[in-house]
């Protein structure tokens, strides 16, 4: 496919990358975001990569940008849907402001629609500015948490279990850690599955890329019957005290629990660690772990938004999750960037089953694809939208209803690294 770029004369060459093309493209995509990428990332990246859904940009024979899609699962209220994951999204230096990400987004898009291929796309930005233009929504926060490990006291009447954490090495935790997060991700909104190329990823521990941090370890939490049924993912590192000498860090990589007493569990095998100040560790928006501690203010924390999701079929994508409350709902969608959902759409819904479809009647509220985006998983709300003028309501009670239909029990969240797909 080529393309006048609009704002030059030059005409760029828009396809898929042929296999040949993929080393020069992934370090191109690196060499955007400032990294490097070794022989042995490369490898497990282009295990983890289909080719026949990732893009690339040519001029003169020469990749300038790209995008990937990963086709994953993703745990939605009340099921699981099909995602289109996008990721290693660059355009190098040399070529920015010329259109290309415009039209690498709009080919992707259109690809999933006119293929009927994931009803949803969704992706982990790394300037959070970018995508909303493109019909995205910021539809999960994480919290950078800091807790300070010396004043972490656990309530008297925390229930731990009678499970043990061991350490383990890598090759014996694998197996473990894919039973243990399966059994969480189905049951979480926000987690997508993990192929085996992904867990590679996942579990690579690069020496390049730990800069002072050590090793990753590997923590598993057994019941008395040998059941697994947590793991913790962590390194040692260092940080200056601001005295002129250095204080204990622990990076906590993951921690996924099956039950709370395996979570309170590994959240005391971690604070009974020694040498260590401060653990540092991403979390949900709504972390238990304050609640389980005396004093609560041992954890620091900073919320910052993760997943941003758009609906690729608005219809699809509805019909596919489930609504706390039954609705009889007509949504007037605008979405300028993909012109086949603009329009009004009738959502109903009733228990586990909900049908959307395209509508003439009046509608109840007015709002933007990025806005469903936003909201759907649960965790933005649509009150907090149409307070900063996003939604319009207009039927009245028609807000409240509907903004209490779409959220959860609990807060959304993804439990990834930087880059949705791959993690």
């Amino acid at each position: 496919m080529l393309y006048t770029c609009p704002m030059t004369a030059s005409q760029f060459q828009l396809r898929c990358v042929a296999e040949q093309e993929f080393v020069p493209w992934a370090r191109m995509i690196a060499d955007t975001y400032g990294m490097d990428r070794s022989e042995e990332e490369l490898t497990d990246q282009r295990a983890a990569t289909d080719l026949a859904r990732t893009l690339a940009v040519f001029d003169e024979g020469k990749p300038v940008a790209g995008a990937s899609v990963y086709s994953r699962l993703l745990t939605v209220p009340g099921g699981v849907l099909p995602v289109a994951g996008v990721a290693s999204v660059g355009v190098a230096p040399t070529h920015r402001r010329r259109g290309i990400l415009t039209s690498m987004m709009r080919a992707q898009l259109t690809d999933l629609h006119e293929q009927r291929r994931e009803p949803i796309a969704a992706l982990r930005p790394s300037e959070a500015g970018i995508y909303g233009r493109y019909g995205y929504g910021p539809a999960t926060v994480g919290n950078r948490i800091r807790c300070d490990q010396r004043a972490m006291r656990f309530r008297p009447d925390t229930d731990f279990g009678e499970g043990t954490v061991r350490l383990q090495h890598a090759d014996q935790a694998r197996p473990l850690l894919k039973k243990i997060y399966d059994q969480v991700r189905t049951a979480t909104v926000g987690w997508p599955d993990r192929q085996m190329a992904h867990w590679a990823v996942r579990l690579a521990d690069y020496p390049h890329r730990r800069g002072t941090a050590t090793s990753l370890r590997f923590a598993v939490h057994q019941e008395r019957d040998g059941r697994a049924t947590g793991y913790v993912l962590y390194r040692h590192s260092s940080a200056p005290d601001g005295l002129g000498g250095s204080a204990g860090v622990m990076q906590v990589v993951e921690l996924v629990a099956c039950s709370r007493q395996s979570y309170a569990a590994l959240w005391r095998f971690l604070a009974g660690i020694d040498l260590v100040t401060w653990i540092d560790f991403e979390g949900a928006a709504d972390e238990s772990l304050p609640h389980l501690l005396v004093e609560p203010r041992a954890v620091q924390a900073a919320p910052v938004d993760r997943l941003w999701l758009r609906p690729v079929d608005v219809d699809r994508a509805l019909a596919g999750r489930s609504y706390s409350l039954p609705l009889d709902l007509v949504l007037d969608v605008r979405d300028d960037f993909c012109p086949w959902n603009s329009g009004r759409h009738r959502l109903q819904a009733e228990g586990e089953s909900a049908a959307c479809e395209p509508t003439t009647a009046p509608a109840d509220l007015r709002l933007t694809t990025a806005d469903l985006g936003a909201a759907f998983l649960g965790g933005t709300s649509l009150t907090a939208l149409a307070a900063a003028g996003l939604v319009e309501e207009l039927r009245r009670g028609a807000l409240s209803l509907a903004s209490a239909a779409f959220r959860g029990e609990r807060e959304p969240w993804y439990p990834g690294g930087w880059a949705f797909p791959l993690y």
